[in-house]
């Protein structure tokens, strides 16, 4: 069993429940969980680092000649397709039979009743679509297990108001959508020879659930509406890309206003819902509203939050473009950032602020100091390797992009009093 490491900061009335004490269940829940990558495979990513490769394609059965007439041959193989799937059945009930010990995760447990609790991962349309009939086992058995799609360099995360899971994949160049509600998959992606998305990025949905989705190499931003069907690209002069390299997105439906990093530029762009440019905010330089290499936005409240990658800190600004306040300075160990990737706020206003290098999530009050910390490189439950993305929705549920183990794993926080 792999540990699951959580730390907390060092506060009076903190504690983790870890190998040394009881251990809770980890709580059903519709997502799965996923065996670690095999050993030796590897893909080429768009930096040209090699990465773990996806899951393989599944086989065919190699076909059978039958040499008798075909209404006994018929009857021969229905025969043996039947006995072959009670047999199934039979060492599934047995197997069932067998005492298995219940998998088990620690909890983080903060001042006030607050709690952190691991409730799984997913990453393959095959988790969404749930275990599979007596029909179509049988197909299986006669045409071959379908093939089904899975993340491969997945990078940026969000939830809609329908709570499907979107989630950006540039090593797949498309969009996946887990409905686990409705047991629906969907990819979304547009091959195109003009405008057509080639290395999705981050993304963001509007009160109509359309998504957005920047480009970061057509420099360029994408909509598609809440069933996948493209609409129209923001940022094509002449099928060329108008941003250097968009990253972050954010979208307020109210306000009728989009807000794009280009990370080239060291700016943010404000547009209005067709596209047209109305306000730039910032400048490159290390000082109070200018950055080095602004990668992810997210809006809250009235804040208009920005992970300045690159000067190590995330800056806070109001709708207007003024700035409010930093946190985060550069280094190597806990409560410093040296390569800050994805953030989220939970419902007490804390900011979870994803680090790459160290493969943790660290937490943040507004002030800039550390209320705990979790996570650690590796492959086991609430391990990353070169986690990304990072999102909180409505109900607390923290969703992380865990980017080279090819899976998003799935938190939930419970604020003081909402046990």
């Amino acid at each position: 069993m792999v540990q699951f490491l959580l730390r907390a900061a060092s506060k009076s009335g903190d504690r983790v429940i870890g190998r040394s004490g009881e251990q809770e269940a980890v709580r059903s829940h519709s997502i799965r969980f996923l065996p670690a990558a095999e050993s030796g495979d590897r893909v080429i990513g768009r930096s040209g680092e090699q990465q773990p490769s996806p899951p393989s394609s599944f086989r065919r059965l190699p076909t059978a000649h039958c040499l008798l007439p075909s209404a006994h041959c018929l009857l021969l193989t229905a025969f043996c397709l039947l006995a072959l799937l009670l047999f199934t059945g039979v060492v599934a009930a047995r197997s069932k039979k067998q005492p298995v010990g219940p998998v088990t995760v620690p909890q983080l447990e903060l001042e006030g009743g607050r709690k952190l609790l691991y409730e799984g991962s997913f990453g393959s349309e095959r988790e969404v679509k749930g275990k599979r009939g007596f029909w179509g086992r049988l197909l299986d058995v006669v045409a071959g297990e379908p093939e089904f799609h899975a993340l491969i360099t997945p990078y940026s995360v969000v939830t809609d108001s329908q709570d499907r899971i979107i989630v950006t994949d540039p090593g797949a160049a498309g969009i996946h959508v887990f409905d686990f509600a409705q047991h629906k998959y969907k990819f979304i992606t547009r091959q195109k020879n003009t405008d057509g998305l080639y290395s999705p990025q981050c993304l963001a949905v509007d009160a109509a659930d359309n998504i957005y989705v920047t480009d970061s190499y057509s420099g360029k931003i994408f909509v598609f509406d809440a069933e996948g069907r493209f609409q129209r690209v923001i940022g094509s002069v002449k099928g060329e890309g108008y941003f250097k390299r968009s990253t972050g997105i954010a979208v307020d439906s109210q306000a009728q206003r989009i807000f794009v990093t280009d990370t080239l530029r060291n700016q943010i762009f404000v547009l209005d819902m067709q596209g047209k440019v109305l306000q730039k905010i910032g400048t490159g330089g290390s000082g109070e509203g200018e950055f080095n290499f602004p990668t992810e936005l997210r809006l809250d409240g009235e804040d208009l939050l920005v992970v300045d990658a690159m000067n190590f800190r995330v800056q806070a600004f109001d709708r207007s473009g003024k700035f409010k306040y930093a946190l985060g300075q550069v280094g190597g160990s806990v409560g410093y950032m040296f390569r800050p990737k994805g953030i989220g706020v939970d419902s007490e206003g804390h900011l979870y602020v994803v680090e790459g290098l160290g493969g943790m999530i660290q937490v943040f009050d507004r002030q800039g100091e550390l209320l705990y910390y979790f996570g650690q490189r590796g492959t086991g439950f609430g391990e990353f390797q070169l986690p990304t993305g990072l999102y909180i929705d409505r109900n607390d549920r923290v969703f992380v992009v865990d980017s080279y183990n090819r899976r998003v794993q799935v938190f939930q926080y419970f604020a003081q009093g909402k046990q």
